[in-house]
């Protein structure tokens, strides 16, 4: 059986003020340099915070897979200081925790995951941040506009229920099949929105396919 990861909390200085950040890494490292991933939580004003049930789920995950994770809350949830600036100023806080995390770590590489609408937030910044590949949860296609952003080259997974009662299952999937590089897109069958019963299925899905 596998060592459960090192976890550690930090506060750290963010464009609006504080940023509560949570890094979780797997103790077999043994400061030999590892992937990351920071994974960014759904919208601010609906609930969303570092513990969400789904961003957990995905970050442990990869812990399981010997990956260092990062959780962090967006401007104005939990320690985090602000208030929500629809998108923008959350893609700043994201870029704010990549530049500190590279202060603390040596990363083999950097990945970048998203829920709902953490998704749109992670989609947007990969590319300045250099991220090598990204995962998108349940992306809040109808939630913000997704209609400009597209997908790079980088290897990409979408994972998305067929019973989002939130997200529209078929506007996931015309999104998907407009993009100039198509990424491997995982159906959970029966899931909702909030991968409710479901989060082993998702779980499972990152361990084969990623």
């Amino acid at each position: 059986m596998s060592k459960a990861p090192i976890s550690e909390e930090f506060i750290i200085a963010g464009p609006a003020g504080k940023l509560e950040v949570r890094v979780s890494s797997p103790q077999s490292a043994n400061n030999t340099p590892i992937p990351y991933i920071v994974v960014c939580h759904p919208h601010p004003l609906y609930g969303g915070t570092l513990d969400n049930k789904v961003v957990y789920t995905i970050a442990s995950t990869f812990n399981q897979l010997g990956v260092g994770s990062v959780r962090f809350n967006f401007r104005g949830i939990g320690k985090s200081s602000g208030h929500f600036d629809y998108g923008k100023g959350e893609v700043d806080d994201l870029q704010t925790v990549v530049t500190w995390l590279n202060t603390q770590q040596t990363i083999q590489e950097l990945w970048l995951a998203g829920y709902s609408f953490g998704g749109y937030v992670a989609l947007r910044a990969h590319r300045h941040l250099n991220a090598q590949r990204l995962l998108l949860v349940a992306p809040a296609i109808e939630q913000v506009d997704f209609a400009e952003l597209q997908l790079s080259a980088i290897p990409t997974l979408i994972i998305q229920g067929n019973q989002d009662e939130v997200i529209s299952p078929q506007s996931v999937a015309t999104w998907v099949a407009k993009q100039p590089h198509q990424p491997s897109l995982q159906w959970v069958q029966s899931a909702d929105h909030f991968f409710h019963r479901q989060l082993n299925e998702l779980r499972e899905i990152i361990l084969r396919e990623w």
